[in-house]
């Protein structure tokens, strides 16, 4: 897929994505493919020997690979990376960056208290409430509502239809997909003598930490009385549900229509897999992988980095 920015030098993307060169180094790139795809000017990804071969018989211009490759025989040139998949992002990101505008559109509603960076760009139909402080270089696409007190750090990316609850509180590098509401009133009610449910107070924060990345659809519940808490890099998938009190560690991968109840802890660098159901005031260790469709009862404590607790 070729695009709009200049043609890089196969030098110039092994530098960038920290792979090592082997052959032409002048060899130009415009753009990044599939190996079915792939024409001339064309990088592309080979993960192991059957794709390599492939790879070295199509039209692409250059070919990123893993270190089994290293003594190849090709005329073509090849990049050399320890992990090639991590490289092929980085080099995907260098041929297609993020659409930039900057401005906001006649429709949208911004409050006179709020504080807007530089260089922003809010789409038609965004709601921004009073004191709200949006940083520079985010866009907030259309129809989104930001409440009133929310603070979005720079260079973040909210879709269309998010909504953002009053007194979030969003770091740098944030990217929220569509439908996402963050921020909303958590489930937590009493029940009283004759049966009846009342809501337990629901005022405390929703903090999402720098680098986090929250799919379409996503709910993400502030606090009941203390915060909810994403911390740094953690990335949601589509459909995930966070409940009140919830504190989900640094890197942490969360995969579609997962659950997890209220006041539950994740560890750094665990894995959850889609469909997983995580019951209330449970304490997951740091590391730990839960298998697709798996269950874990409230107040139960998973400990075990790397161990694997499997799903149906």
């Amino acid at each position: 897929m070729s695009t709009n920015v200049s043609a890089q030098s196969a030098q110039d993307i092994a530098r960038h994505c920290g792979a090592m060169l082997k052959g032409d180094g002048a060899t130009r790139v415009r753009g990044i493919a599939s190996i079915q795809s792939a024409k001339d000017g064309d990088i592309v990804f080979a993960a192991d020997d059957a794709r390599l071969k492939q790879a070295l018989e199509s039209r692409a211009s250059l070919v990123l690979t893993g270190q089994f490759a290293a003594n190849a025989q090709t005329a073509k040139p090849l990049l050399i990376a320890s992990d090639p998949r991590l490289a092929f992002a980085r080099v995907a990101a260098l041929f297609s960056p993020a659409e930039r505008r900057v401005g906001h559109d006649d429709s949208a509603q911004i409050h006179l208290s709020a504080k807007i960076g530089e260089e922003t760009w809010i789409g038609p139909g965004v709601v921004v409430e009073d004191r709200v402080s949006i940083g520079n270089r985010t866009s907030i696409e259309a129809n989104s509502v930001i409440g009133a007190e929310t603070v979005i750090g720079e260079e973040c990316q909210i879709g269309p239809n998010v909504t953002i609850y009053s007194g979030t509180k969003l770091g740098h590098r944030v990217v929220v997909q569509a439908g996402t509401v963050l921020g909303s009133t958590g489930f937590g009610y009493a029940r009283d003598a004759a049966g009846h449910y009342h809501l337990f107070p629901q005022v405390g924060q929703l903090i999402i930490e720098d680098d986090v990345e929250i799919g379409a659809n996503c709910t993400v519940d502030r606090g009941a009385l203390d915060a909810t808490i994403i911390r740094r890099g953690t990335k949601l998938d589509n459909m995930v549900h966070v409940g009140h009190n919830v504190e989900i560690g640094e890197d942490v991968v969360i995969a579609a229509q997962a659950g997890i109840s209220g006041s539950s802890g994740i560890g750094p660098s665990g894995i959850v897999g889609g469909q997983v159901g995580i019951g209330e005031h449970v304490e997951i260790e740091g590391g730990v992988v839960l298998g697709g469709q798996s269950g874990i009862l409230s107040k139960k404590v998973l400990r075990g980095k790397g161990i694997v607790f499997w799903g149906t």
